[in-house]
């Protein structure tokens, strides 16, 4: 069945139509439904499994319905929260509640008036497209795209693009909404955006893939969802500067003739077509900018009775991808100690400290972290996730979303969770961890990191010239000369000439200002949760709030 059959309870998620419309939930969903009716619904619940609409049609069924629902057509693992071996209780909210209860909880807390409010957290378009892909062995497949543009109070909207095969509408629109949140929270200039295709990357070759980014690159430019102007894509997971250079290309050759500024049409690109120095470790540094910077703050540590800094701290950290080994990296440079990492297949633990760089080329090699030397403990897939609930003074959680659930919060013993993951901890499990005294990092400030050198490499795309470029020389002639005066003046100076003259390359540029970024950010979140006496996630939302509110008070509502 390609397309699901029309019925009033499930069109608002499952709708097929090629348009932008508002995201809204249909004022059938709250229609009470009689159990007489349920036959029919699941009736019509079993052509959606079919036509591979799984999450849409459960965020439709009632939730009385819902265990029903699955005896009749089956779930698969991700509708149940499956993450890493964990399975969340049913009574855990959709990923997309669990944002809009996050905000709603905030909302209380400021003098926003309701109308406004609701205007700030509705997703103001979204894009739902379905073209054909000939596979190499000639048979003809339908791919499913996804973009979400949740906010237009400043543009261009910016978010990435995960190629996975749960992606679906509810998740696009949450974490579309993440993305305005988090940008607001680290004052950067961008409406929040998110984009998806439900593939599995792992599953087509490399020609099918670029086939795939080039046709939804297109799609998105046709209905008005790309432009430097409009809307700047990034990477995300299942995706990297291969596919931002493949969006960048079509893009540039099909409409760059009329568009001076088509390299800034998304971010994240290879640095031989536009891209910034930086970006592929911005995220994961980011996590640990941020951490040390709450560390280092005097009044945190004292009220959570934690030692200040890095130096000796003990990580764990939850998948490994570009952010977690990156993360890893630089723990170690600041001092800490990396003594486990969980994957979704193996996980390992050594409390001596595990050597990340190798560890990360046996993955690459192995395609598991099993068989490592001299690590003191190791798991495959069944038990890997318990290794989260090793002792740790800091568990980065990396990977995806409620990967840490009522099933597992209470086993814990971390002091510190940084989530580098988007929605990462679900809201039940907050409330046990907070009980607890475990501190929660939120994601929206975490792992802004990449949207962070994001604006950074869109600037310079605008700009057309890269960071240091104009000033790098003129810095180091000035240093020299200062050290000059120094050696005329019979100061010995024992440290290399070039170490401490070059001026600031754009690595160095980007990274100062990422630092810069997150720790002003950091203390905003940490002034208002004092004040508010309220969690960090909550003082996050309570910022972004205020600055929206503040941005449609100046700039007046769009008639």
């Amino acid at each position: 069945v390609r397309n699901p059959p029309f019925h009033p309870l499930l069109w608002s998620h499952a709708h097929t139509s090629t348009r932008r419309r508002p995201c809204r939930r249909s004022p059938h969903l709250s229609t009470p439904l009689s159990p007489c009716r349920l036959p029919a619904l699941l009736r019509t619940a079993t052509m959606l499994a079919q036509a591979g609409f799984h999450r849409a049609l459960l965020s439709a069924v009632p939730r009385a319905f819902a265990p029903a629902a699955r005896r009749a057509f089956g779930s698969p693992a991700h509708i149940n929260g499956e993450t890493n071996g964990e399975h969340a209780p049913e009574e855990e909210i959709r990923f997309l509640d669990m944002v809009q209860a996050n905000f709603e909880k905030a909302a209380k807390l400021t003098d926003c008036a309701p109308g406004l409010l609701n205007q700030i957290l509705q997703c103001n378009s979204v894009l739902r497209v379905q073209f054909p892909l000939r596979r190499d062995n000639g048979q003809v497949e339908v791919i499913r795209g996804y973009r979400a543009q949740h906010s237009h109070h400043v543009t261009p909207c910016k978010g990435g693009i995960r190629y996975a095969a749960v992606v679906d509408l509810q998740e696009v629109e949450a974490l579309a909404a993440l993305m305005t949140f988090k940008c607001a929270v680290v004052n950067i200039p961008f409406g929040g955006a998110k984009g998806g295709i439900a593939i599995d990357p792992k599953k087509y070759s490399l020609r099918e893939l670029e086939a795939i980014t080039r046709r939804y690159t297109i799609e998105l430019r046709k209905h008005g969802f790309l432009g430097a102007g409009i809307d700047v894509p990034a990477p995300d997971v299942g995706t990297g500067p291969r596919e931002m250079g493949w969006i960048k290309d079509t893009y540039a050759t099909l409409y760059g003739m009329d568009d001076v500024f088509s390299d800034a049409c998304v971010t994240g690109k290879p640095k031989s077509m536009a891209g910034i120095d930086g970006r592929t470790e911005a995220t994961g540094l980011g996590v640990c900018y941020a951490v040390r910077s709450f560390l280092q703050n005097a009044e945190a540590t004292k009220r959570h009775g934690l030692t200040p800094g890095i130096e000796n701290k003990t990580v764990i950290l939850q998948g490994f991808g570009n952010v977690g080994y990156y993360a890893s990296e630089y723990f170690r440079e600041f001092g800490g100690k990396v003594v486990g990492v969980v994957e979704h297949n193996s996980a390992v633990y050594d409390p001596a400290g595990l050597d990340v760089t190798a560890l990360k080329e046996h993955l690459k090699t192995t395609g598991s972290l099993m068989g490592f030397p001299g690590v003191a403990k190791e798991v495959g897939a069944e038990g890997a996730a318990l290794f989260m609930e090793e002792e740790c003074d800091i568990l980065v959680v990396a990977a995806m979303e409620k990967a840490i659930n009522a099933t597992n919060a209470h086993k814990i013993k971390a002091k510190i969770i940084a989530e580098g993951a988007n929605g990462p901890t679900t809201p039940q499990a907050e409330e046990i961890l907070e009980q607890k005294g475990v501190v929660i990092l939120p994601d929206m400030l975490m792992n802004a990191g990449g949207v962070s050198v994001s604006y950074f490499e869109w600037l310079k795309n605008l700009s057309h010239v890269g960071f240091g470029r104009l000033t790098r020389r003129w810095e180091q002639r000035g240093k020299e000369e200062i050290l000059d005066q120094l050696h005329k003046a019979g100061v010995a100076i024992t440290e290399p000439k070039y170490e401490l003259t070059h001026g600031a390359t754009e690595r160095d540029l980007v990274f100062s200002g990422l630092e810069d970024t997150l720790l002003v950010a950091m203390d905003e979140t940490l002034v208002t949760a004092w004040r508010l006496n309220c969690s960090y996630r909550t003082a996050c939302f309570v910022n972004a709030i205020t600055k929206m509110q503040d941005n449609y008070n100046t700039s007046g509502i769009t008639i």
